[in-house]
């Protein structure tokens, strides 16, 4: 057990932010209706869809795999709960560039019946890596902490790389969001169980749980749990400071080590998973249950009852919001995520997806100040909290138009967007909007330059086509000739020698 912020490294830059989480705390988790109807997504992004293995008609149960996933884009998809498959259709996902996706769309029956396959884990699978790891990526168990990457092919990249510890990261550090905080309250001895299991597939024997200092309660109960646990996992207690929950900067502050630019946190040795997958693959192998729920922090002056809930994926967020009492006078702006790095929605509709941990119902976006844009003073504010150490005010003036070799050169790629240049800009100029926008126009033109670079392929194969064709019919003319010339050759020899016949 390691003392709190104890041989720390010091992170760069950072804010000290209200925690906002009180209204969402003070009560336990929630566990929410099924919905008369459930939208699940299968994937992300268009071209990243899993197979679906059921069709519209169909009768499915909870649990039910209904779409086989394509590591590493996508994970198996499974059934909410048991009834219908009323569509199979493209539907727009809570993202930031709000992109369309194949859904299962399934009315459900109000049985909830569970599906034959749902059984807890047999001992020896728990035991044995490689199959752990097989029912890991069987149940399509995704990254609860918000990026919902899928966890096998992320607990895959550890292997063989050397590691030195797993980190469970139960920072959370953004303001408002509260699920893992109340996850480690309520079920410390499962994530500490699934931490012991997440060792077993990586083969490496340590496991640190990091917790930022404003969550006692869950400091407490997680402190009872490893002490609870075999020797290998212990915590660490993290000063509350944002964006202290951030991959690279988790590492850099409780290592030392800094992950490579481009790079991932095993190429420093560490890898990092959240606290809430940690309790996915807990409840996989004492129930046989894959991700079919996760908690969901509901907050926001904007709603009736906030707390957190557990919740169905595919549950449209306006039931969800019903279950949470409703909208108040005061809901006029709904984001996906914290105040920090959510993102706005336009209403609704959208379903609630693995990487839903936060629905936040505000008067306003928090990022709205209400004061005009200015100039940039170069004043170095945004630089001074920047905690990868950029130089915004560099990238935001290549943002417009967009230089592409001055924003390699001073770090786009590098920019986790967690606005805290924003939040000090004396200016009010929205950096953070413009470094999204900069990557956003960057990746459409790494897209029209493989676009182009195909096409040329494409072209260049058929001038070969082309060209081979032409010398291989200019060939086949030529022997054409050549027969021809040696047939009157022939001919007239066979003339000749008629003639000489003839003469004698």
């Amino acid at each position: 057990m390691t003392a709190p912020t104890e041989g720390l490294s010091r992170l760069h830059g950072g804010l000290r932010l209200p925690a906002q989480k009180a209204r969402s705390t003070g009560t336990p988790i929630r566990e929410a209706g099924v919905p008369p109807r459930l939208i699940v997504p299968l994937g992300r992004k268009p071209g990243a869809a899993a197979r679906p293995l059921v069709a519209a008609g169909d009768r499915v149960a909870r649990g039910q795999r209904i779409a086989e996933g394509r590591p590493p884009v996508s994970a198996n998809v499974h059934a909410g709960s048991s009834g219908t498959v009323a569509a199979i259709e493209d539907r727009p996902v809570p993202a930031r560039d709000g992109a369309t996706v194949p859904c299962i769309l399934i009315d459900t029956d109000g049985d909830d019946r569970l599906h034959e396959d749902c059984r807890p884990l047999p001992d020896s699978v728990k035991r044995d890596a490689a199959a752990l790891a097989g029912a890991v990526e069987a149940a399509g168990i995704l990254g609860l902490g918000g990026a919902a990457y899928p966890t096998a092919p992320k607990l895959a990249e550890g292997l063989g790389q050397g590691l030195e510890a797993l980190i469970l990261n139960g920072a959370e550090c953004e303001p408002c969001i509260s699920c893992d905080d109340r996850l480690m309250r309520e079920q410390a001895a499962d994530i500490v169980a699934g931490a012991r299991l997440m060792l077993t597939i990586v083969g490496i024997g340590e496991c640190i749980v990091a917790i930022e200092s404003d969550k006692p309660e869950a400091w407490q109960a997680m402190k009872a749990a490893v002490a609870e646990a075999p020797e290998g996992i212990r915590l660490v207690q993290l000063p509350t400071v944002y964006p202290s929950g951030g991959e690279d900067q988790l590492v850099r502050l409780l290592t030392g080590r800094e992950v490579p630019s481009g790079g991932l946190p095993t190429d420093a040795g560490y890898l990092v998973h959240n606290v809430g997958t940690a309790e996915a693959v807990a409840r996989l192998a004492a129930t046989g249950e894959p991700l079919i729920s996760r908690v969901v922090t509901v907050t926001g002056e904007g709603i009736a009852e906030p707390g957190n809930y557990r919740v169905r994926l595919g549950t449209p967020i306006a039931d969800l919001a019903r279950e949470a009492g409703g909208y108040t006078e005061q809901a006029a702006c709904l984001i996906m995520g914290g105040p920090m790095t959510g993102v706005s929605l336009p209403h609704d509709d959208f379903p609630v997806v693995g990487a839903t941990n936060c629905l936040l119902f505000t008067r306003e976006p928090p990022a709205v100040s209400g004061e005009p844009e200015r100039p940039c003073i170069r004043c170095g504010e945004c630089a001074r909290v920047c905690p990868v150490r950029l130089q915004p005010q560099q990238l935001h003036r290549h943002a417009g138009p967009v230089d592409q070799e001055a924003l390699a050169l001073f770090g786009l790629d590098d920019c986790i967007e967690c606005g805290c240049c924003d939040l000090v800009c004396p200016s009010r100029i929205p950096l953070t909007r413009s470094f999204r926008q900069a990557k956003a126009a960057l990746r459409l033109q790494a897209h029209e330059r493989r676009k182009a670079e195909r096409a040329r392929h494409r072209f260049e194969a058929r001038e070969r086509r082309l060209s081979e064709r032409e010398q291989a019919a200019a060939a086949r003319q030529e022997d054409v000739r050549r027969q021809a010339g040696a047939e009157a050759i022939r001919k007239i020899l066979e003339r000749r020698r008629g003639n000489r016949d003839d003469e004698g």
